[in-house]
C-alpha cells in the first residue's frame, strides 16, 4: 500500500507502456464468477435500460435451462453509472459447475453452484503471506517453480541485508530486523500495516470455530508439522519482526518502536527482493507503531499461554514494555514527509490505538491499569465505530472484537453493548447495500485506495453480527461482498487473483512482474488488489479512467498502483473474510443465543497456605453444550481469569498464604456465549507451614502405554517428617485436575481416552499435610484404540423435529464384559433428550452411555439394547463411528 514515487515507475513505464483505453465492462450480465453457496442467496446485476422486468434463464454445464424468472428494475445506479436490474435466482440450489445466467440476450460467465471455493479461497488467501515473506527462500515444494524466489534482503549481494539496519535519522545503533513480510508491491516492512495483519490472522484462530482446518499441515509452509497450527505459524513469522522493531534497553526511546524499514531510495520494477541492492533505513520510532507492537504481542500472549510458554512470556514483556514506553511518549507521530522509498503511514490520531492495545492488554493479564484504560476510553463498547469500521489508520474496532469474543471479565452488560453497537454498524452497511446495483459494504459514496480491503473487512463486521445475533441478512450480506469481489461489479472483474474467468493478473509488484518481464509471474491465487479508487494517484489511472464512476475507476496494469497493488492488510481482510464463510456455508442451524445456566457456589477444599481445590455444581446448556468453565478472582471491581478448565472443579495455585480470595465461576458454551457468574466464595489460605514441604519429585517417567493405561514412575521425594504419599495431576491448559494418587513413587493408570494427550506432574504429601512443588511435567499419548470385538447397530426413526435412537450392542470378543461403556458422536445438532437402559450424557456432539446395574454383564457373544429420545435441527445424519470400553467396534 505504499504510494510509488514517479521516479520508481520509469523502468516499468519503459518495459510495458500503458493501454489507452478504459477497461471493457464485458458482458451486461454481471455475476459471482466462481461460485455461489448452496443454501445462501444467489443474485446477479444486469445492465439494461428497460424500464419493466426482463427475462432470465439459467442453464447448466449441459446447456439445459433448470431456472427463470423476470428481474426486478433496479434504475439508476450511483456509484457505477449502470442502468441496473437484478436476477434472483436463489430457489434454485443444485449443486453444479458450468452454470450460465442469460438475459436480455447476452451470458454471464460461467460459474458453479458449490461451497468447496470458498474452503479454498480460506488457504489461498492464507498463502499470500508465505509468498510475502521477507529473509527466507520461498521454495518450489510449497509454491511451484514459477514463484519460488531466494531469500531477499539477508545480506548476499547484492543485498545489503535487514540483520543490521542503521537508523534514517542518526541513533547510535543498528537493529536485526530481518524477516516479517514485505508489505505490498514494494519491499518495506511497515509496523502499523504488519500490526494489524498479524492481528487478523491471529484473530482468524481466536475467532475460529473449526480450528482443525487452521491446523497444522493445512497450508504449504515450511512450519506445516511442527505440532502448532499453520495460521499461527505464519502470524508469528510477522510477530516475530515486530519484536525485533522495539529500540533496546538501554538506548533512548527503550520501549519505543521503529515505525518502518525500507529502502533508502524507491527501486524501478521489476526487482527481485535478493537483487535488491538498495541500503536499508530503520525510520524514527513512533506512538503509532509502539501501540501497534503492545496490542499485537499481548495478543500473541495470550494465544501462545500454552503452546510455548516462553514466547509467550517474552511477547507479553515486550508488549507491557511498549505500551508503557508510549503513554510516557504520546505524542511520537511520523512524519507525513518520510516517503523516500516507502511510504509514509503518517497518523495524527493515537487514541484508537492506545484503547486497541489496552483492550489486549486486558483481555491477556487482567490488569487492573490497562481494565481502567480499557472502560475510561471514550472509544468503550464499540463507540470507535461512529467514525465507521477498522483499517491500518484507525484500529478501535480491532480492541472492540477482542473484548466482545475474548471471555475477559468486564460486565456482561457491557460485553452485550459493544456487540450491539457493532450490529447497529452492520445495519448501516446493509442500508447502504440495499441501494446499490453491485452491493459492496464500501461503507461510502468514495472508493478510495484499497476499496476491496475496506470492503472485506466490513463484511469481517457483518459476519460478526452475524454470529452475534444469527440475523441472517447480515450472513447474506457478507456473502454478498464476496460476490462482488468475486466478480459481480461493473467490470465484470474479479478483484482477486486465480479465481474467475476474469480474475487480476497484473497487480502492481516488484516479482509477480509478468506485465513487464515474461520470465516472472503473475499475481498468484489468493492475492487480493487493492480495487477502484476515486483518487487516481498514479499516471496510468490518470491516463485511462479520468471521469470514472466510483466502482469503475479500476484497471488490471502493473502501472496502476493506486488501483492494482496489493498489501498484506487487504489480503488479512480477505482471509478473515474467507475464513468465517468458510465456517458458514451450507445450512446452518438456528443460532444459540442462550448462554449456559450459572454454575453452582464454589466450594473450596485441601486448601493449604499457598494452594486450593474449587468444585462447583456444573452448569447446562441443553442447546450447544457447555465448553469449559472460567475461575475467576474477585477484587473490588476487578474480575481476574485465574484458571480456565473443562470439568466442574479447577486448583488454584501460587497463592499468598494466611490471605483472603473471592472466586466465582463461568461456563462458556459450544457457541462462545458465556453464563452469569456463580455466587462467590471466600476463602483464606492457612498460615505458613511449621516445617518445611516435602523436596519435589523427580520427572515422570512414562512406561507399558497402552491405548487406555500406562504406569508413571519419578524419583521419590524425601521430607523431614516423612512423606505419605502422591497426588499426580493432569494440566489442561490452565486447570489442573487431580487424576490418581499413590503411597509410592509409581502408579497405574488406566481408563483412559486413546490416542489422547495427558500431561501429567507430581507432587508430594508430608505427615503435615504439606505439599511440594510439583515436578517438571511429562507428556504423554495413550496409544490408539484397538479395533474389533465389538459391534453396534444403530437406527433412528424421525419425527418433526425429533427422533428415536436405537442401539444394538454386541459382544464379538472371547471374553465376557463385566461393564460397558458406549461413545459416539453425532455429526449434526442432534441432542439427547431422554435415554433408557443406560446412564446417557452429552458433551458438545459427544455422547456416552454407560450400563445400568443390571445390563452390564455381557457375554461373548451376547448383546445389549438401549435407546434414547432426541431433538435436531437440519438434517439427522446417523453417526459412524462407535466405541464401546475404548475398542472402536465395527
Amino acid at each position: 500500500m505504499a504510494i510509488a514515487a514517479a521516479g520508481a515507475l520509469f523502468a516499468l513505464s519503459v518495459c510495458a507502456p500503458p493501454a489507452t483505453a478504459a477497461p471493457d465492462p464485458g458482458s451486461p450480465v454481471k455475476v459471482n464468477q466462481v461460485a455461489y453457496v448452496p443454501g445462501l442467496p444467489k443474485q446477479a446485476t444486469i445492465v439494461s435500460s428497460a424500464t419493466t422486468p426482463i427475462g432470465w434463464t439459467l442453464r447448466n454445464a449441459a446447456g439445459v435451462t433448470v431456472a427463470s424468472g423476470q428481474t426486478t428494475v433496479k434504475g439508476a445506479d450511483t456509484l457505477s453509472g449502470d442502468n441496473v436490474h437484478i436476477a434472483d435466482f436463489s430457489a434454485y440450489d443444485t449443486p453444479g459447475s458450468g452454470y450460465v445466467l442469460s438475459a436480455g440476450g447476452s451470458d454471464s460467465y460461467p460459474f458453479d453452484i458449490s461451497a468447496a471455493p470458498v474452503q479454498q479461497l480460506r488457504k489461498d488467501s492464507l498463502a499470500f503471506f508465505y509468498h510475502q515473506r521477507s529473509g527466507i527462500a520461498i521454495e518450489s515444494q510449497y509454491v511451484g517453480s514459477r514463484y519460488a524466489r531466494p531469500a531477499g534482503h539477508v545480506g548476499v549481494a547484492p543485498n545489503q541485508g535487514d540483520t543490521s539496519v542503521p537508523c534514517r535519522t542518526s541513533c547510535g545503533y543498528s537493529l536485526d530486523v530481518r524477516g516479517g513480510w514485505y508489505d505490498a508491491g514494494d519491499q518495506g516492512k511497515y509496523v502499523v500495516n504488519g500490526g494489524i495483519a498479524a492481528w487478523q490472522l491471529l484473530n482468524i484462530y481466536e475467532r475460529s470455530t473449526d480450528r482443525a482446518a487452521l491446523g497444522d499441515g493445512t497450508l504449504a509452509i515450511p512450519e506445516r508439522a511442527n505440532g502448532v497450527p499453520d495460521v499461527l505459524d505464519e502470524a508469528r513469522w510477522e510477530v516475530e519482526f515486530l519484536l525485533r522493531m522495539q529500540v533496546p534497553d538501554g538506548r533512548t526511546d527503550a520501549g519505543m518502536v521503529h515505525h518502518k524499514i525500507h529502502d533508502e531510495n524507491w527501486t524501478g520494477l521489476p526487482m527481485r527482493p535478493e537483487a535488491d541492492p538498495q541500503r536499508r533505513l530503520l525510520s524514527p520510532v513512533s506512538t503509532a507503531a509502539t501501540l501497534n507492537l503492545a496490542a499485537v504481542a499481548a495478543q500473541a500472549a495470550r494465544i501462545w499461554r500454552t503452546i510455548d510458554p516462553a514466547f509467550s512470556a517474552r511477547a507479553l514483556t515486550a508488549a507491557e514494555k511498549a505500551y508503557a514506553a508510549a503513554k510516557s511518549n504520546p505524542g511520537r507521530i511520523a512524519s507525513g514527509s518520510d516517503s523516500t522509498g516507502g511510504g509514509a503511514y503518517d497518523d495524527s490520531t493515537v487514541s484508537d490505538e492506545f484503547y486497541w492495545a489496552a483492550a489486549e492488554l486486558f483481555t491477556t493479564t487482567g490488569g487492573a491499569s490497562y481494565r481502567t484504560d480499557v472502560t475510561g476510553s471514550p472509544l468503550y463498547k464499540g463507540a470507535g465505530f461512529n467514525q465507521g469500521g477498522f483499517y491500518w489508520g484507525w484500529v478501535a474496532g480491532l480492541g472492540d472484537t477482542t473484548l466482545a469474543i475474548v471471555p475477559n471479565g468486564l460486565p456482561a452488560a457491557d460485553v452485550a453493548a459493544t456487540r450491539a453497537r457493532m450490529a447497529t454498524f452492520a445495519d448501516g452497511l446493509l442500508s447502504q447495500m440495499a441501494t446499490q446495483g453491485y452491493p459492496a459494504p464500501n461503507g461510502g459514496t468514495t472508493y478510495n485506495w484499497g476499496s476491496s480491503g475496506q470492503i472485506a473487512n466490513n463484511a469481517a463486521v457483518l459476519g460478526l453480527a452475524y454470529d452475534f445475533t444469527g440475523l441472517a441478512k447480515y450472513r447474506t450480506g457478507a456473502f454478498q461482498a464476496l460476490d462482488y469481489l468475486l466478480g459481480r461489479n461493473p467490470l465484470n472483474q474479479s478483484y482477486i487473483a486465480g479465481y474467475g474467468e476474469k480474475a487480476v493478473r497484473n497487480v502492481h509488484h516488484r516479482f509477480w512482474a509478468n506485465q513487464a518481464d515474461a520470465s516472472l509471474p503473475t499475481a498468484p491465487p489468493g492475492a487480493l488488489s487493492g480495487g477502484p479508487n476515486s483518487g487516481l494517484q498514479d499516471p496510468v489511472a490518470q491516463g485511462q479512467l479520468a471521469g470514472c464512476k466510483a466502482q469503475k475507476c479500476f484497471v488490471d496494469d502493473i502501472g496502476a498502483y493506486s488501483v492494482n497493488e496489493v498489501a498484506i492488510n487487504w489480503n488479512s481482510g480477505l482471509a478473515s473474510l474467507a475464513s468465517w464463510a468458510a465456517e458458514h456455508t451450507g445450512t446452518v442451524p438456528p443460532q444459540d443465543t442462550t448462554p449456559p445456566s450459572a454454575p453452582g457456589t464454589p466450594v473450596a477444599s485441601d486448601v493449604t497456605s499457598t494452594w486450593l481445590r474449587l468444585t462447583w455444581a456444573p452448569s447446562s446448556d441443553p442447546e450447544s453444550g457447555v465448553t469449559g468453565y472460567e475461575v475467576r478472582r474477585v477484587s473490588g471491581s476487578t474480575s481476574t481469569v485465574v484458571a480456565t478448565t473443562t470439568t466442574a472443579s479447577a486448583s488454584i495455585t501460587g497463592l499468598t498464604p494466611a490471605t483472603a480470595y473471592t472466586f466465582v465461576v463461568a461456563a462458556r458454551n459450544g457457541a462462545g456465549l458465556t453464563s452469569a457468574a456463580s455466587a462467590p466464595v471466600t476463602v483464606t489460605t492457612a498460615d505458613p507451614p511449621a516445617d518445611a514441604r516435602p523436596s519435589t519429585p523427580g520427572l515422570p517417567v512414562a512406561s507399558a502405554v497402552t491405548a487406555t493405561g500406562f504406569t508413571l514412575t519419578w524419583a521419590a521425594s524425601t521430607d523431614d517428617n516423612g512423606v505419605t504419599g502422591y497426588e499426580i495431576h493432569r494440566r489442561q491448559g490452565d486447570a489442573l485436575s487431580i487424576l490418581a494418587t499413590s503411597t509410592g513413587p509409581s502408579v497405574t493408570l488406566t481408563g483412559l481416552t486413546p490416542n489422547t494427550e495427558y500431561i501429567l506432574m507430581v507432587r508430594a504429601k508430608d505427615t503435615a499435610g504439606q505439599f511440594s512443588l510439583l515436578s517438571s511435567p511429562v507428556t504423554v499419548r495413550t496409544a490408539a484404540a484397538p479395533t474389533g470385538g465389538c459391534t453396534v447397530a444403530y437406527s433412528a426413526n424421525s419425527w418433526g423435529a425429533g427422533f428415536t435412537g436405537s442401539v444394538t450392542i454386541t459382544n464379538t470378543g472371547t471374553t465376557a464384559w463385566t461393564s460397558w461403556t458406549l461413545g459416539f458422536t453425532f455429526p449434526g445438532d442432534q441432542r439427547v433428550t431422554q435415554g433408557w437402559s443406560g446412564r446417557w450424557s452429552q458433551t458438545g456432539a459427544a455422547v456416552t452411555a454407560t450400563n445400568e446395574s443390571w445390563n452390564g454383564a455381557v457375554p461373548a457373544g451376547g448383546t445389549v439394547s438401549l435407546g434414547f429420545n432426541g431433538s435436531y435441527t437440519g438434517g439427522n445424519t446417523n453417526p459412524t463411528v462407535f466405541t464401546v470400553n475404548g475398542t472402536t467396534c465395527a
